[in-house]
């Protein structure tokens, strides 16, 4: 890793001057967590980086992994890290650990910590890369959650840096652990329905124009004073981004107050919303990748090309009017974004269309035209439609048993299992960074309106596709001082 961090100081100089805050984290002899013991040893000593929704159901997964220990975090709203320090303290102290968890607005000094092992990247998308990479630089391993990427140049970026200094990564695409997804993937792969012709995925619609944010929500609004605005936007050198809370939502801390001798609590109020950046083209790439990173990274592992992607991609209405985007791999399986359920056509899932059967996948259910294939334990039932007052924001998800499903501890528990062994993990950075060029690619497709031809193989544009190649989805200039390393642009 480099000896000076992005902020001036240096490896030397911040040991230094936190030299009595890293002497409080105190080694424990061993301890238990659900009845196994732990050694000092094998203990695995994690950050976060990121600490809004996404971040907080990380932890939630990652505390139910034995031997785990959080010894600092980092986020640029001063409230998100104070309720995050909160709750990572109280459970500290309930497991008898050292309960101090350090807190940084600048990710660089926690990952300067010698006594990391691990970060947790639950940051907006458009920061995942430079998290990711200058934790790998910093000697760390990384769960990081999905899309991985805003653009393709940074999806190979980050592999260089994964694979560069030796990390073990999870993608957090918690649905490679599901028991339903991988029977779907067992499935097919064994090839019990026949050569799968097509895919029907289920994920929602591409980004709008940040435009609509501000027409819908109120324009720009002033910063709250909790909020350093300017380090959430990072790289993204975009001037139409401003502040509206749709981007980083608010939320208000829990306080307790003194009323003569009565102490009162008032509560807290977490966010209301999922945070809008994902939705809109300067600062996300919308269902597409939200979802796409779920159900298209599945389609792609079932498939066979984990790692790689389809090799043409068709915008919406090119086959049929009212048909979203399209794509096609190699050996002639089309993947379309297309209701999997003809009942329920706003369900996430999808659907596999073999020469001999089909199988009908999502979070909460599995069917398959032999369902002897299918062990009872598993199969679920099908999931209902989303209320309508789950549409109403465009920003309300429609998840599926979403808070069991964000919590899951097998993903996490395998990211925990091979730090200890140092092998690869189940959604490993070649899986998760595929994932998100198929995604961009898609949008990509859909903005020009037109078909675009990819080569998994050179990570290049058919045909001198000029165009393409100048789309912000493959490449951005960062704002200054931001510096995309392992920049390898092919086009």
């Amino acid at each position: 890793m480099e000896k000076t961090s992005k902020n001036g100081m240096s490896r030397r100089n911040f040991l230094r001057i936190s030299a009595l805050g890293l002497s409080s984290l105190t080694i424990m002899p061993s301890w238990a967590q659900n009845g196994v013991k732990v050694a000092p040893s094998d203990r695995v000593v994690l950050g976060f980086i990121g600490l809004g929704r996404q971040g907080l159901s990380d932890f939630r997964g990652l505390a139910s992994c034995a031997g785990v220990q959080v010894a600092a975090c980092s986020d640029v709203d001063s409230f998100k890290t104070e309720r995050f320090r909160r709750t990572v303290e109280q459970w500290q102290k309930s497991k008898g650990m050292n309960e101090r968890c350090d807190v940084y607005e600048q990710y660089e000094q926690l990952l300067e910590r010698r006594d990391i092992d691990a970060v947790e990247v639950a940051s907006p998308d458009h920061w995942h890369t430079l998290h990711t990479i200058h934790a790998c630089q910093a000697g760390k391993d990384v769960y990081c959650q999905k899309p991985l990427t805003y653009t393709i140049t940074e999806a190979y970026a980050m592999i260089d840096a994964v694979r560069q200094n030796k990390r073990v990564f999870q993608t957090g695409s918690q649905q490679r652990s599901g028991a339903t997804f991988q029977k779907a993937i067992e499935i097919i792969q064994a090839g019990k329905i026949g050569h799968v012709e097509k895919i029907y995925s289920k994920v929602g619609d591409p980004p709008r124009p940040i435009e609509k944010m501000y027409e819908e929500f109120g324009g720009v609004q002033p910063i709250p004073a909790n909020l350093n605005f300017n380090l959430w936007l990072g790289p993204l050198s975009d001037p139409k981004i401003e502040y509206n809370e749709q981007l980083c939502p608010q939320i208000v801390l829990e306080q307790t107050i003194q009323k003569g001798k009565k102490t009162e609590v008032i509560p807290g109020k977490s966010e209301g919303f999922w945070g809008a950046w994902r939705w809109y083209r300067e600062t996300g790439n919308g269902y597409t990748a939200d979802w796409g990173a779920h159900m298209h990274d599945i389609a792609n592992c079932a498939m066979g090309f984990d790692g790689l992607q389809p090799v043409e991609y068709y915008p919406r209405n090119y086959w049929n009017e009212g048909e979203a985007y399209s794509c096609r791999w190699p050996d002639g399986t089309i993947m379309m974004e297309h209701a999997y359920l003809e009942d329920q056509p706003n369900s996430q899932g999808l659907k596999f269309m073999g020469t001999n059967g089909y199988v009908d996948v999502s979070r909460s259910h599995i069917e398959c035209s032999d369902m002897s294939l299918i062990p009872e334990n598993i199969r679920g039932t099908r999931p209902g439609t989303p209320r309508p007052q789950q549409q109403q924001q465009r920003n309300a998800s429609p998840r599926q048993a979403g808070g069991a499903y964000e919590i899951s501890s097998p993903h996490a528990q395998n990211f925990i299992d091979c730090i200890r062994s140092r092998e690869q993990t189940i959604a490993p950075i070649e899986a998760g960074a595929g994932t998100a060029v198929l995604c961009c690619l898609c949008n990509i497709a859909y903005e020009l309106g037109r078909p675009v031809k990819w080569n998994p193989a050179t990570r290049t544009f058919v045909g001198n596709d000029k165009e393409a190649a100048a789309h912000r989805l493959y490449y951005y200039e960062y704002r200054k001082p931001y510096v995309l390393p392992y920049l390898d642009k092919r086009c």
